[in-house]
C-alpha cells in the first residue's frame, strides 16, 4: 500500500505494518532500477538462463560493494 498524500477528504487507513511493508518493498524496487542501469541486464543481453543470472549476481555484487 502506498501512504496517502496530504489534501484528499478520506484517505486510507495506514497502518504502522504497512510501513514496514512499503520501506521493504521500496529497497527492492531501488534494486532493480539500479540493476537495469546496467545494459546487459537491461537488454536481457545474454540469452540463456544461466549465463543471464550470472551478469545479475556480478552487477548486485557491484553494486553492494559501491
Amino acid at each position: 500500500m502506498i501512504p496517502p498524500r496530504k489534501g484528499r477528504k478520506a484517505p486510507a487507513e495506514f497502518g504502522q505494518a504497512d510501513k514496514e511493508l512499503y520501506k521493504r518493498r521500496h529497497k527492492i524496487e531501488n534494486l532493480f532500477s539500479r540493476l537495469k542501469d546496467h545494459r546487459g541486464i537491461a537488454t536481457r543481453y545474454e540469452k540463456t538462463a544461466r549465463n543471464f543470472l550470472s551478469g545479475i549476481y556480478l552487477a548486485a555484487t557491484v553494486l553492494w560493494i559501491d
